[in-house]
């Protein structure tokens, strides 16, 4: 079982960006297709976007455009580029192996001026 740790969450004013990253240990990464998924207050679990390990992108409805998944396999990470955040995508974000249904601890962003 692989695990995942998530940084670069933090706060954020309307119209900015973020980069979460998310380091995976334990298996071999480049095997594993990858997702990010949210959890904004008091909603369920949504997805943001996914890469296979073909490199392969999926996103969500509301991020499309405005947000890039991508992974090094060199160094094991997944990277989550958000430009342009509103107040809904404030959330939990978490990183989630889809290969091994592994998840992060997640990160909290909050986009608020």
């Amino acid at each position: 079982q692989p695990q995942l740790v998530e940084s670069g969450g933090g706060l954020v004013q309307p119209g900015g960006s973020l980069r979460l990253s998310c380091v995976s240990s334990g298996s071999i990464f480049e095997r594993s297709a990858m997702g990010w998924y949210r959890r904004p207050p008091g909603q369920g679990r949504e997805l943001v976007a996914t890469i296979t390990d073909g490199h392969r992108t999926l996103y969500g409805d509301s991020v499309k455009g405005r947000f890039t998944i991508s992974r090094d396999n060199a160094k094991s990470t997944t990277y989550l580029q958000m430009n342009d955040l509103n107040s809904e995508d404030t959330a939990v974000y978490y990183c989630h192996d889809l290969k091994w249904d592994a998840w992060g601890q997640g990160t909290q962003v909050t986009v608020s001026s």
